[in-house]
């Protein structure tokens, strides 16, 4: 049995830990709120850029623009989105393994698959299994539209210029603080919406022209979409850091009670054996 010191050592380490489980949780659920508060505002134009397009397109204006068809689909690329720091329970090792899942399944369809990695963790965990194009590495924390548009502005380039045929972006999107999904889309080229040209307005009259109109919101889409995938993973990243530091310390407190108790029963023997021999020593004085 473990002496009391010792027990006595890890029941105090414990409470230590437990103690910054616990603040780790209630700074996980202050940038929880602000990041939902951020999903939350940008899914309506998101949604509503995305309604536009579809329009436009529908209606007969995406006729030659180059980012809604490609000839060929030979080499793809796989943008993922994971966090630049851990102790947030599955929530990499998750979107790591889906990434790892796409590239599998997907390796007799591409000549090459490469990643574009935002977020540390899945650019340490993908480096050595996969074809890593570039690291986005200590943005989530300070994320701004900004750094989104000039990735999507990357994106586009690099489509425009042949150096990959798709473009896919994996990452968690937030539900709830206790669930996120795991989520993949296409980004390049743009899926143009199906329809008939009633279903989109072909009345409305554009100024300036559809074309036009197009080549100006097709980038802006992309960065969108970039933009609100990041958005969904740093919020689903701060609501799976609170699930993983609230469990652990309820594991704390039940590891906690457990050493208590050992530490009772050690002591109680402990006393127990002094008594013992307390009286065998009187018993052989007397004798």
């Amino acid at each position: 049995m473990a002496s009391l010191k010792s027990i006595r050592k890890r029941i105090n380490s414990v409470k230590s830990t437990r103690q910054i489980t616990k603040a780790m949780k209630m700074v996980a659920a202050a940038k929880l709120r602000r990041a939902q508060e951020n999903v939350l505002a940008a899914r309506p134009y998101a949604e509503k850029l995305t309604e536009v397009l579809q329009r436009l397109s529908g209606s007969g204006g995406q006729a030659g623009n180059p980012l809604l068809q490609k000839e060929r689909a030979e080499r793809a690329l796989l943008i993922v989105v994971s966090s630049d720091r851990g102790l947030c329970g599955g929530f990499n090792a998750n979107i790591c393994k889906a990434a790892e899942g796409f590239i599998r399944e997907n390796t007799s369809r591409y000549s090459e698959i490469s990643v574009l990695t935002i977020g540390r963790k899945a650019h340490e965990y993908l480096r050595r299994r996969a074809t890593i194009r570039k690291n986005y590495s200590n943005i989530l924390s300070t994320l701004n539209y900004q750094e989104a548009a000039l990735i999507g502005q990357e994106l586009i380039e690099g489509y425009m210029a042949d150096e990959y045929d798709e473009v896919y972006i994996l990452y968690n999107a937030f539900r709830s603080v206790m669930s996120q999904d795991i989520t993949l889309k296409r980004l390049l080229p743009i899926e143009a919406p199906q329809g008939t040209d009633e279903e989109f307005l072909p009345e409305a009259i554009y100024e300036p022209s559809k074309e036009e109109l197009l080549t100006e919101l097709f980038p802006k889409h992309i960065e969108v979409q970039v933009f609100h995938a990041m958005l969904e993973s740093v919020a689903s990243e701060h609501g799976a850091r609170m699930t993983a530091m609230d469990s652990a310390s309820k594991n704390a407190t039940d590891m906690i009670g457990k050493l208590t108790l050992q530490y009772n029963r050690a002591r109680q023997a402990a006393i127990t054996t002094e008594l013992m021999e307390i009286i065998s020593g009187a018993e052989s004085i007397k004798a």
